[in-house]
Formats: C-alpha cells, structure tokens, sequence
C-alpha cells in the first residue's frame, strides 16, 4: 500500500470516527439547553481542550510554525498575547460568566446574556449583537471552508471542491444532529490529537538532527538572528502581536464553554488544564518550526517550498505512513474544531437570539429542529462563498477576531465587574467598536498604510479602547438603579467569592 493509501485511510477513518460522535450526542440531545449549551455538564477537561481546539484552527499546525520558519522567533510575540489573553480569560471571565449567566434568567447564548444581564427591554441589544455573530461568523465559517479544500487538494492532490464537499459535509452532519455536546466532544478528541502531534514532532526531530546543540547550531548557522525575539521587531509589531490576547474576551465561541461548565468552580480546573495544553502545543508548534529549519538544513534535497507545510513534511518524513496519516489528520481537526463551533453558534444567534425574539413561544422541539435547519443554512451559504476559493475569506480571520474582541471584550469585561453598566452604555460600545474596527482596519482608505505607525497597529487595540471608553461614559449618563439588576449582580459575586475560596484551598 502506497503512503498516500494509508494517509486517506486514517483520514476516513478519522471522519467516520467524528460522525460516531456526532450519532453520540444526538442520542442525549433533548432539548433546547441541551442543543445549545450541552444542558450546563461539560466538564472542565472537555470544556478546556474544546476551547483550545476550536480557538486555535490550522493556525497553530501551520500558520504559527510556518511564520516561526520563515522570519524566526520575533514572530511568536502573537503566541504570547494569546496565551496571556487566554488565561486572563480563564482566570476572570469564566468563574463569573459561568455564575452571571444562570442568575440573568438561564441565558444560553451571549447576546441572550447581555440582554437578561442589562435588562434590556428593548431587545436591540440581542438583536445587534445576534446580527453581529451571524455575519461575521458566516464569512468566519467559510474561511474554514476554504480552508479545508486547500488542505485535501496539498495534501492529496485531488480536487479543491471534493475536500470542500467531503470535510464540510462531515463537520455540518455532526454539528447539526448532535449540537453543542457533539461540538465540545469532537474538539476535545482533536485537541488531544492536536497536543500529541505537536509533542511528537519535535521530540522525535531533534532526534533526527542530532540533538538539541545540533538544531541551535544549524538554526545559528543559517541566520543568528532567528533566535531573537526582538531583532526585526517594532513597537507597534508588538503591541499588535500582543493585542490579539485581548480579542479572547470578545469571542462567543470560546466564552460559550464557561457557560457550559458544570459550576463556577469548575473554571479553576478548567484554566489549569486549558493554559496548560496551550503552553505546551504552542512551544511544540515553535520547536516543530526550528527543528525543521535544521533537519531541512541537513538535508537540502528535501527543502521545502511553502513554510506552512513544515510540520506536514516532518510528519510524513519522520513517521510511518499511517502515523503520518493522523498527523494529517491533526491539521484536519483543528480546522473542523473551529468550522464546527462558529457553525453551532450562529446558529444559535439565528434561533435563539433573532428568529425566537420575533415569533410566539414554541415547545423545545420546535427550536431544536430550527436550530438544525439554522445550522444547514449558514454552512449552504458559508459554502456559496468559499466555492470560488476567495482568498480574502481566509483574510478575514484576524479581522473578524478584532471584530468580535471590540465590539463584544468591553460589554463582557463591564457586564461582570461594573454593576453600573447600561444596555445603552452595551450597545454603543458594540456599534463604536465594531465599526473602529470596520474603520482602522482597511486603512488603506484613509490614506494610510500597515507600514505607518498610526495605521500598522492592529484594529483591535483602538476598537476596544474606544468600546470601553464609550460604555462607561454612556453608562454614567443613562445609569438608573434597579433593585431586581442589583440583587443578581450581587448573587454573582457570591458564587465568585466561593469559587476564589476554594480555589486558595487546592
């Protein structure tokens, strides 16, 4: 059997093994909670490798390695931020989010969340932030589309439009049959895989070149600089790569999992084991990147042409076909891991926070299967637009990361520490960041360029500090007591101080 044969088969019976859950979940899903949120039970494992998985996409099996090969440490100032932003996230986001959004009327979605929290009467404030996640994340869902397709077309040579069809149409059929718990458990299964391929590639490759002296060395030889994370760095590239890290507070399908935990106190559990797993696959993902630099070094014949594939061709060089092939398979479910977690929660932006404001209250079932149907329609639809391989879809990925830290960081981090925060304060934040965001992003239009110091900060710095500042002063000016607001605010902070209590006991 060729080593292509046995890569397709690892990846078909990778898939198969995503459908089993998929049929899995579909089994325990009874209603609308459990649809959307999983019934509230995810365990703090699950929730934080499901996290991991469906934050990081392809961007850590090839993006990060690839930019780590080609321009040398200096770019891993991103992995910081966001290992920095994802434990500021874990640490004072979930406790309180997962605590706050049972008090506010058992929201099961952020914008259901900001409503109940705020006390919105108006409900503009869930349709906004509704019409935010369903158009961001529909373009969001089809960059991972296209994705997908440029994956099985490097890796197989065989048609662009056959691996879109064949992987969407997997991460759509578990999705849409087995919700929120099919989501969380596939992410947490490819986390693992995720973690394991990005260990065994860099331990097995030092082996390969030497030793550890014999990779410093080859690296050194090539450039001295690619050990340097600040040779070639500029202030503004800095605090850019940082800012990312702010964008975790913003972003509905990571958030989403602390409302899934079993209990506030979960959130301690569930920060050690997720920053954990994203210390360690972050640091694989570096090392896979220098340790190629070298094998490659040693072996010029086999040099590569595209950076982004140095961990596919360590992978295929280094291990047996069929090992190989769940390497490929690693790259696969991070990209699924994403795809499938943007799509559930558009869809539940669809149902519960549109279609169900403006109809009659209908039984569980009847959302249930909207739910599925919402799921169906984004992914035709996300589909549509990636079928023409548009690379600017894919370029909207760290646009629409800003996007969602702007317009929704500020609301998230107010609503659980300023008990005087408004839904009008909400609300324009959301509109001021989202559209400094919409602004600063294609600067280009002001004249401007990435390359000057203005202009080349990244969007999400200037969208949240002009969000956080509106919503307080909007606040102050609308700001009136309501006894009802007060009392649950005041609820949350209970659990959260039990939650810090037991935490200081472990």
């Amino acid at each position: 059997m060729s080593p292509i044969a046995y890569q397709i088969v690892t990846m078909v019976l990778y898939l198969v093994a995503m459908l089993l859950v998929g049929w899995y979940s579909y089994r325990r899903t009874r209603d609308l909670n459990d649809y959307m949120l999983g019934g509230r039970d995810l365990p703090p494992a699950v929730a934080a490798l499901s996290a991991g998985a469906a934050d990081m996409s392809g961007w850590l099996l090839m993006g990060l390695p690839g930019a780590i090969y080609a321009s040398g440490l200096v770019e891993s100032w991103i992995a910081v931020g966001l290992t920095v932003g994802a434990w500021a996230n874990w640490r004072f986001v979930a406790p309180r989010l997962r605590a706050y959004s049972e008090v506010a009327n058992d929201s099961i979605t952020v914008p259901s969340f900001f409503e109940n929290r705020l006390h919105d009467r108006s409900r503009a404030l869930r349709i906004a932030s509704g019409l935010v996640i369903l158009v961001f994340f529909t373009f969001y869902v089809s960059s991972g589309m296209t994705a997908s397709g440029v994956f099985y077309e490097s890796s197989f040579g065989q048609d662009y439009h056959e691996g879109l069809l064949v992987i969407s149409t997997v991460t759509v059929a578990y999705t849409l049959f087995g919700g929120f718990l099919a989501v969380s458990y596939t992410d947490f299964i490819q986390g693992v895989m995720m973690f394991a391929a990005l260990i065994a590639v860099p331990l097995i490759g030092v082996f390969a070149v030497g030793g550890v002296g014999e990779v410093s060395a080859a690296v050194h030889a090539i450039d001295p600089n690619h050990l340097s994370m600040v040779k070639g760095a500029t202030a503004v590239g800095v605090i850019s790569a940082l800012a990312w890290g702010l964008g975790y507070f913003g972003q509905p399908h990571i958030i989403v999992r602390f409302m899934a935990l079993r209990n506030a106190q979960e959130a301690v559990a569930g920060r050690r084991i997720g920053i954990g797993w994203m210390i360690l696959s972050v640091s694989g993902a570096i090392c896979t990147a220098l340790v190629g630099l070298a094998y490659f070094h040693q072996h010029p014949e086999l040099a590569i042409q595209d950076p982004e594939t140095v961990y596919i061709r360590m992978g295929q060089i280094l291990f047996h076909p069929i090992i190989a092939g769940f390497m490929l398979a690693a790259v696969l479910a991070a990209i699924m891991s994403t795809m499938s977690s943007q799509l559930l929660v558009t869809s539940s932006a669809l149902v519960e926070d549109l279609y169900r404001v403006f109809n009659v209250e209908k039984d569980d079932k009847h959302y249930v299967l909207m739910g599925r149907l919402a799921v169906l329609v984004v992914a035709l639809i996300a589909g549509y637009f990636a079928w023409e391989r548009n690379e600017t879809i894919l370029g909207l990925v760290s646009f629409a990361w800003a996007g969602f830290g702007a317009a929704f960081g500020p609301t998230v981090l107010l609503s659980l520490y300023w008990r005087r925060l408004t839904w009008q304060g909400a609300l324009t934040a959301m509109i001021a960041g989202a559209v400094t965001v919409g602004l600063w992003g294609p600067s280009t239009s002001w004249g401007g360029t990435r390359e000057d110091p203005l202009f080349g900060l990244y969007e999400m710095v200037p969208g949240f500090v002009i969000g956080l500042v509106l919503a307080v002063v909007v606040s102050l000016m609308t700001y009136r007591r309501q006894e009802g607001l007060e009392a649950e605010f005041d609820e949350m902070r209970r659990t959260s101080k039990a939650m810090v209590a037991a935490e200081k006991e472990v």
